[in-house]
C-alpha cells in the first residue's frame, strides 16, 4: 500500500503540492524553485494504483486469495485495454478470468465487435466533434460571448461522457474479443433524477472502489449523522484530487461532496431507485423531467472547474454569465450543441430501452444489422482520416 501510494505521489502530486507551498510562502518571500522536478507521469498510472491497492486490500479483508502466479498477477495489473484509462478492475472479478482464460464465444465476439463501433462511433463522431470547438472556445474565451460560453459548456458535458464511455465500450470489447469480461462503466448517467443516482451510473469502477475502499472504510453512515457528512466531503475530495493535480479538481469534487450530503440529508433513510423507471404516467414525466434537468444544471456547472485550466478562467466565465453579451452567432451554437446533446441522449435512451450497450445487436435482421454497423464504422474510419482524433480526456490521468 505504501509503495503503490508512494509511487502515485511522487509522480502525480510531488510538484502540485511543492506549488501549493510555494504559493503559501509566497508573502515570506519563500522561493522552492529548487525543488521542482521534470517528471513524466507514467499513462494510466491513477487507474492501475486503485487497482493494485483493491488487490492488496481485498487479501487483507479475507475477501481474496493471493495469485500463486506472477504472470497472472502482471497481466491483472496491466491488462491493456482498460490499462490507460479503466474500468478500475476489481482481482475477485478479473483474476479468475485470467487465470483460466478461455477462447472468446460467438456471442463474446458479436458483442466486443458491436461495442467497439459503438464505442469508436462515440469517441470520435461525437467525443471528437465536441471537442474541437471546447479546445477553440476556451482557449479563447474572451473572444466569444456568453451564450456561446454557456454552449462551450454543454458540449464539454456532452464531450467528456462521449469521450470516455466511447474508451470504456471500446475496451469491453476488446477485452471480449479476449475472452474478457470488464465491468461496465457508465449506465446513462444524464437520465439520472438525483445527484446520488448519477454516481451510480458515472463512472462506475472509480465511484464504487471509492465507495468500498475509502468511505466505508472511513466509517460510512455507521458512526452518527455528522459524521456521515464529513466521510461523504472527504470522499469526494479525494476523488476529485485522484482526477488531476489541481485544486480545480479538488473543487470539483468538493462540489459534489456538497450536493451529495445535502442529498443524503434530503433523502433521511429513503432508497435511491434508478430512473427514469415507474414513469406512468404525464405528469410523473413531467416530475422526471424537471429533476433529471436540475441534476444536469448542477452536474453542468461543476464541469466548469473541470475543463477551465485554471481559476482565471472560471473567473472570465462566471463574468460573462453576469455581464451578458449577445452575438449574431449565438442561435448557431446553440443548435450545435442542443444536436450534440440530443445525439447523445438518444443513445443513452436506446441503451436504456434495450437494455444493452452493444445495442446494434437488437436489430432483428442480419442484414440490417451489418447494414448499420459497417457504414457506421466506415464513417468513423472517414472522419479519423479527414481530422485527426483527439486524445481522450482520461489519458491524462
Amino acid at each position: 500500500m505504501g509503495v503503490n501510494l508512494g509511487i502515485l505521489a511522487f509522480f502525480k502530486y510531488f510538484n502540485f503540492f511543492v506549488d501549493s507551498f510555494e504559493s503559501m510562502l509566497s508573502g515570506f518571500d519563500g522561493q522552492l524553485d529548487y525543488l521542482h522536478l521534470n517528471i513524466i507521469l507514467p499513462v494510466g498510472i491513477s487507474f492501475y494504483t486503485f487497482q493494485t491497492m483493491s488487490y492488496t486490500i481485498d487479501i487483507y479483508r479475507g475477501r481474496l486469495k493471493p495469485t500463486k502466479s506472477l504472470l497472472d498477477f502482471a497481466v491483472f495489473v496491466a491488462f491493456f485495454p482498460q490499462l490507460v484509462a479503466g474500468p478500475i478492475e476489481r482481482a475477485k472479478h478479473l483474476l479468475p478470468q485470467i487465470t483460466s482464460l478461455k477462447s472468446p464465444n460467438r456471442t463474446q465476439i458479436r458483442e466486443g465487435v458491436a461495442l467497439i463501433v459503438i464505442g469508436l462511433f462515440k469517441k470520435v463522431m461525437i467525443g471528437d466533434a465536441s471537442g474541437r470547438l471546447v479546445d477553440r472556445m476556451f482557449g479563447h474565451i474572451e473572444q466569444f460571448s456568453s451564450m456561446e460560453m454557456l454552449m462551450a459548456l454543454v458540449l464539454f458535458s456532452v464531450q467528456i461522457y462521449a469521450d470516455f464511455s466511447g474508451y470504456s465500450s471500446i475496451a469491453r470489447g476488446l477485452a471480449k474479443l479476449l475472452g474478457i469480461e470488464l465491468m461496465k462503466n457508465f449506465e446513462q448517467p444524464y437520465l439520472s433524477a438525483n445527484i446520488t443516482e448519477f454516481w451510480r451510473r458515472w463512472h462506475i469502477s472509480l465511484s464504487s472502489w471509492l465507495k468500498d475502499y475509502l468511505y466505508i472504510s472511513l466509517g460510512g453512515n455507521r458512526k452518527g449523522e455528522a459524521r456521515t457528512y464529513i466521510n461523504l466531503m472527504l470522499t469526494m475530495l479525494i476523488g476529485g484530487l485522484w482526477h488531476g493535480a489541481s485544486w480545480n479538481f479538488v473543487f470539483w469534487g468538493g462540489l459534489h461532496g456538497i450536493y451529495l450530503a445535502i442529498h443524503k440529508w434530503m433523502l433521511k433513510g429513503k432508497k435511491v431507485g434508478l430512473q427514469p423507471s415507474g414513469i406512468g404516467s404525464p405528469p410523473a414525466l413531467v416530475k422526471y423531467l424537471i429533476h433529471a434537468s436540475s441534476i444536469y444544471i448542477l452536474v453542468l456547472f461543476t464541469w466548469l472547474f473541470f475543463r477551465a485550466s485554471d481559476f482565471q478562467t472560471v473567473s472570465i466565465f462566471f463574468s460573462k454569465m453576469i455581464n451578458w453579451e449577445s452575438s449574431e452567432l449565438t442561435f448557431r451554437f446553440v443548435k450545435i450543441a442542443f444536436s450534440f446533446m440530443a445525439l447523445t441522449l438518444g443513445i443513452d435512451l436506446i441503451e436504456y430501452y434495450t437494455r444493452s450497450h452493444a445495442f446494434l445487436l437488437k436489430i432483428p435482421l442480419k442484414p440490417i444489422r451489418y447494414g448499420v454497423m459497417l457504414p457506421m464504422f466506415i464513417i468513423v474510419l472517414i472522419y479519423m482520416f479527414q481530422a485527426e482524433p483527439l486524445p481522450f480526456v482520461y489519458f491524462q490521468f
